[in-house]
């Protein structure tokens, strides 16, 4: 148990953040599944919207500390990579 009052709110916080980084994370991991699942389709047009409806979500993620920077970038790049292989 918080024993000062600066030690309660700082639970209070963490609880409120952690429930937005659930969420970030969540509706980031849906969106990559969304863009993987049109790739595992074969569905170029519906994998190219939904990477960019992914891509700033999973940036956002990264800029706000859900996940590391260069993980996020990383996810991105090799779903781009995966959809421009749609293509051929």
């Amino acid at each position: 148990m918080p024993n000062t009052s600066s030690a309660r709110k700082a639970v209070r916080q963490i609880a409120r953040r952690t429930e937005i980084n659930k969420s970030r994370n969540s509706q980031m991991r849906s969106l990559v599944r969304k863009v993987e699942e049109a790739i595992a389709g074969g569905d170029r047009s519906t994998a190219l919207t939904a990477l960019k409806e992914a891509e700033p979500v999973i940036m956002r993620a990264a800029q706000k500390g859900v996940v590391h920077a260069n993980a996020a970038s990383r996810k991105v790049s090799r779903l781009a990579h995966k959809v421009a292989k749609l293509a051929t």
